[in-house]
């Protein structure tokens, strides 16, 4: 008989939450023992989300009485400073974290007290914390009791730039632009005035121009993976669909990239990755393509005569933007196929 990891998810009541539940209930290693929701405790899981009918038979408990040192991991689907309040107990009880929220992608305190607004309550297991982008970080995954599952636009950016920041082809004295694009889902689910139906339907804008907190996250890592300080210049979009990202990311290549194959490249970079797909040269990425799988396609355009490359990199940004990922980094850290409970077809039309 299959061991399974009983899983407790700590806020399950938001689009992330629910994505969380939707991969984990058919997934073959997994037991989902407890869910929480300060609001909706007593409430059974399928009576929010009537999807799950037949499929999840819990209902949300109370956080405060919730036995989470059970677990075997758990799972933050919550607001920023939630996970960090509670990773001491539940390393000592030997239990994995893994957090969808911010708390543990920025080795820099400082800087995610600028950004989030709040101090950080546990640096010295911040510092044990693994940033969650499997293609990048599969090794270091593997060993780690606590995982920074990345935002939706660095997952994006970052696979994007990869295979050009590992081979040094990117003349720096030109900032990396990234253009970016989501849907409204990014945005959680709450009542808000910008994600009204009225307000979000058959419009489109910019927001975060001045600064959006993905800016930090993304620019550390493309940092760590170039070896030196770089420009970055990041501006998100809000579109009228309810799941998927687009970011478009434009880059000068260094003098080194001249002749090169960097679709033959990018293609080698990325063979033996599940759930990364180059496409063939002259084709462009959908968001379509990817809706509801933990799949990430991207493309390369040169820009003829400029020395520039544009990437299109397109993915559904609750799965591997946010849940999927996550089920993924969880199974790297327990020894199962790293695509087990995600090997699924997205969803056309």
């Amino acid at each position: 008989m299959v061991k399974k990891l009983k899983i407790g998810i700590v806020g399950g009541t938001g689009y992330t939450g629910v994505e969380l539940l939707r991969l984990l209930a058919l997934h073959p290693h997994a037991e989902l023992v407890a869910i929480t929701s300060r609001g909706e405790a007593g409430l059974p899981v399928a009576d929010m989300f009537p999807s799950l009918r037949g499929y999840v038979d819990l209902a949300f408990t109370d956080p405060a009485t919730a036995d989470l040192s059970a677990c075997d991991v758990v799972f933050f689907a919550t607001p920023h400073g939630v996970a960090m309040n509670q990773a001491q107990a539940l390393l000592k009880a030997n239990v994995k974290i893994i957090d969808l929220a911010a708390d543990f992608r920025l080795q820099d305190t400082a800087l995610f007290e600028k950004w989030y607004k709040m101090p950080h309550s546990c640096a010295d297991i911040l510092k044990e914390a693994v940033y969650g982008i499997p293609e990048l970080y599969r090794d270091k995954i593997k060993n780690a009791k606590v995982i920074g599952n990345p935002g939706c636009y660095p997952t994006t950016v970052l696979l994007g730039l990869a295979p050009l920041l590992e081979q040094g082809l990117i003349d720096f004295s030109a900032p990396i632009v990234a253009d970016c694009k989501s849907g409204v889902s990014g945005a959680g689910r709450k009542a808000e005035v910008a994600t009204l139906f009225a307000e979000a339907s058959d419009n489109m804008k910019a927001y975060g121009v001045a600064g959006h907190r993905h800016h930090p996250e993304i620019h550390a890592q493309i940092a760590q993976l170039a070896g030196k300080k770089v420009d970055f210049i990041f501006v998100p979009h809000l579109v009228p669909m309810i799941r998927g990202m687009l970011s478009t990311i434009y880059v000068k290549l260094s003098a080194s990239a001249n002749g090169l194959d960097l679709q033959g490249l990018f293609e080698k970079r990325y063979a033996k990755e599940k759930f990364v797909d180059v496409l063939p040269a002259g084709n462009m990425p959908e968001t379509r393509s990817v809706r509801g799988s933990n799949k990430l396609r991207m493309a390369l355009h040169k820009q003829a005569d400029t020395g520039y490359l544009t990437i299109v990199v397109v993915q559904d940004n609750l799965v591997k933007g946010a849940a999927g990922q996550a089920v993924q980094n969880m199974n790297i850290m327990f020894g199962f196929d790293e695509s087990c409970g995600l090997d699924i077809v997205p969803l056309l039309p």
